[in-house]
């Protein structure tokens, strides 16, 4: 996808120097970041220089490259992969590019294991721009049968950023969204401003912009009045972890906009590469979820008069703050998953029919 008219991923490898755009300066500065060691690797993940499931699990991919070249030795690589297992807890791609790179990489000759590793590494990468390309052809057939009933542009309301910077290219919620649009398809898109750290304005809007998509950012309550309204033909949304049940944990505020989803009879959709797919939790009481420090809720970034990037605060010095960053919706609330293999039911039988 495009950043002032120049086409970027997320991240990439050169030089044996892993590259990624620093998404805490968007969208006031854009910056490309290099990250030399494994603990880098793990920082960047940490702080959301790098966010979003597929990205997360991509930079924990190349976080292993990191570590060979820093010390190729066995145990500091299975140390290196435990570290990076547990920088973020939720998203299950994380755990799942990090096991994919150590069932390919434990034991190996250590003439030929970074080679190795850079290969899967960017095997992962080119693996999820093909997944979240065809979300986006299996998504836009639910966008084509709108368009055709009204004959209008297609509103569709989405949450936090699950935009191609959430992912290597493409993204997965907005897959769908580029495609349609490619397509001369007219679409609007509700962009949640994503609180507390502003993924919807900060980035969502932003590379819908850079891509000329229409779109209009809203406070995350707005959402009901204009499903009540009528003015939300669909809701799309990604996914951190998606349970075999069909279940999805996903940024804090899904939840709610599916419940008024619900209620208004507005069709709600996830979409999600299949390396999102936890296959072994059953239950979504038991998945992980994050909560983080408080002051991204007490304190906001933005520019000031002088086009300064300041942090202030906006809460009451003596107030305290909680800051979970995730939440669940149940599968009963949800209209289908969009996947690379076709759109299936948020349940057991729907996903193990194109899962086998």
């Amino acid at each position: 996808m495009k950043i002032e008219g120049k086409e970027y991923r997320t991240i990439w490898f050169e030089n044996n120097t892993v590259k990624i755009i620093d998404q805490t300066k968007l969208p006031h500065q854009f910056i490309i970041k290099d990250l030399k060691t494994v603990k880098d690797s793990i920082n960047a993940i940490k702080t959301m220089e790098v966010r979003g499931a597929p990205l997360i699990g991509a930079t924990a991919a190349y976080g292993l490259v990191l570590s060979i070249l820093e010390n190729n030795d066995q145990s500091f690589l299975k140390k290196s992969a435990e570290n990076l297992i547990n920088s973020r807890p939720t998203a299950i791609n994380l755990k799942w590019a990090v096991d994919r790179m150590m069932k390919k990489l434990s034991g190996v000759n250590s003439d030929k294991i970074l080679d190795i590793a850079i290969n899967e590494a960017k095997e992962i990468c080119e693996e999820d721009i093909r997944f979240c390309e065809n979300i986006g052809l299996n998504g836009l057939k639910i966008i084509e049968e709108i368009y055709k009933k009204k004959n209008s542009a297609v509103n569709i309301l989405t949450h936090c950023n699950a935009g191609w910077l959430a992912t290597i290219n493409w993204g997965t919620a907005t897959s769908p969204i580029y495609h349609a649009h490619k397509k001369g398809i007219k679409v609007h898109v509700w962009v949640d401003e994503t609180r507390p750290r502003n993924q919807g304005a900060n980035l969502t809007s932003y590379e819908l912009n850079e891509e000329g998509v229409s779109n209009t950012i809203i406070a995350d309550n707005t959402g009901g009045i204009l499903m009540q309204r009528g003015e939300v033909d669909m809701c799309i949304v990604g996914t951190d972890r998606t349970l075999s049940t069909g279940d999805v944990a996903n940024k804090i505020g899904t939840y709610l906009k599916a419940l008024a989803a619900h209620d208004n009879k507005v069709p709600f959709y996830v979409a999600l590469p299949s390396s999102t797919i936890d296959w072994e939790i059953k239950d979504f009481k038991d998945i992980p979820i994050e909560e983080r420090n408080s002051e991204e809720l007490s304190h906001v970034e933005g520019l000031d008069e002088n086009n300064n990037v300041k942090k202030v605060l906006i809460y009451p010095k003596k107030s305290k703050a909680m800051n979970l960053a995730f939440d669940i919706t149940p599968s009963k609330y949800i209209t289908g998953l969009i996947t690379e293999k076709g759109i299936c039911d948020a349940s057991k039988e729907g996903l193990g029919k194109l899962f086998k």
